[in-house]
């Protein structure tokens, strides 16, 4: 079954881009296409010819621009007849059905929910605007998969109306094992581009609380805008005390593997998530994690790691410094445990088979014989 992606950027490396690279790797022989309605980073087009992937851009950078981004992709489509189109984010999904339409095919439109809206207030007012006129369109796509069941749930009560919806979560590629050590954790790790949704000033307060606990505890940032250079960054370190030598500002990484390795637990502060591919990725190099309940990351998490309340800094410090007091061996053991639940759970070789079977069940005309054969991987 040949898809045409559509997603909304791909210059910047969060988990939709991420996701939508590993699905696409996944299902490389039925030749997928990618498009992107902005912009390909220089980073992930030297991943699609790594990979030997199809991707394009429309550079659509404005709202006019997103009105003829619907007529490009009508004639992409046209040109490629896929089998099917999946809408990444909320943009994609109103440009992903005026490009269906304009392309006079019969093509079944899916949509790809990334997102919980646990804190609409933390969307950006582009990102909430186009949340409202899906919601408008939410009885129109073929089908509508969630990364996360908070999602779904979230977006129903919103006044998404479709139904055929399924949850399917993130998929990860097998990690080499490294050496589980019995270490005292004092290095926290967090992960993300500079955002409100993602509430640094929440992070850096717990870790000011956290330094003056535990002076040897070490903090890392990585993710776009996190940067010495960053005046908001700056002021934030500044309202929370906390020195300027106790928190490396990697700013955008390429290596997250690395970055995972040098820390002993990662922190999410989000104030809203779907399925944190941060905090998965990090359990599957073994280290547990310290998220706020957004999104899926309690049902992720489990018993590994520790759940917080979103938008408070005291119970997040309660919780490092929990971690930091915690007995080796117990570090150990829970580092364990996070690798192998992701292992068990979450493999990206059955995630990419539900996503095959949902189209297949959907479009099962253009599917062919294929619908049958990809019910019992899903199973």
């Amino acid at each position: 079954m040949r898809v045409l992606h559509l997603i909304t950027n791909m210059l910047a490396s969060g988990g939709a881009e991420v996701m939508l690279l590993r699905l696409a790797r996944a299902s490389a022989e039925d030749r997928p296409i990618i498009v992107s309605l902005m912009d390909v980073s220089d980073r992930h087009q030297a991943l699609v010819a790594e990979y030997g992937l199809d991707v394009r851009s429309l550079n659509a950078r404005s709202t006019a621009g997103l009105l003829g981004a619907g007529m490009k992709l009508g004639r992409i489509i046209r040109d490629e007849s896929p089998d099917a189109v999946m809408c990444w984010l909320y943009h994609a999904m109103i440009v992903g059905q005026l490009g269906a339409w304009h392309s006079r095919l019969d093509v079944p439109v899916y949509w790809n929910v990334r997102q919980s809206l646990d804190d609409i207030g933390s969307l950006s007012a582009s990102t909430r605007m186009a949340l409202r006129l899906t919601r408008l369109l939410s009885s129109r796509p073929a089908g509508i998969v969630f990364n996360s069941r908070r999602a779904l749930d979230l977006h129903r009560s919103y006044g998404y109306r479709n139904q055929n919806c399924i949850v399917i979560p993130n998929g990860f590629d097998p990690v080499p094992h490294a050496p589980v050590g019995h270490v005292t954790p004092t290095v926290f790790g967090i992960a993300g581009r500079l955002h409100r949704q993602k509430d640094y000033g929440t992070f850096f307060a717990a870790a000011a609380q956290v330094h003056r606990a535990h002076p040897d505890a070490r903090f890392i940032a990585a993710g776009a805008g996190l940067t010495p250079d960053s005046d908001a960054v700056r002021h934030m370190l500044d309202a929370a005390g906390l020195p300027a030598d106790a928190v490396e500002l990697r700013g955008n990484v390429s290596d997250m593997v690395g970055f995972y390795r040098d820390i002993d637990c990662l922190v999410l502060s989000s104030r809203t998530e779907g399925f944190p591919n941060v905090v998965a990725e990090a359990m599957s190099l073994g280290k547990p994690v310290i998220s706020t309940d957004v999104g899926d990351a309690a049902a992720i998490v489990e018993d590994t790691g520790f759940i917080v309340p979103a938008s408070d800094p005291p119970a997040l410090a309660e919780a490092m410094k929990r971690m930091v007091s915690i007995d080796p061996s117990r570090y150990a053991a829970m580092s364990r445990a996070a690798r192998q639940r992701i292992e068990s759970t979450y493999s990206l070789q059955h995630v990419a088979a539900r996503y095959r079977a949902f189209l297949c069940e959907t479009a099962r005309d253009r599917c062919g014989m294929a619908a049958g054969a990809a019910q019992n991987p899903a199973a």
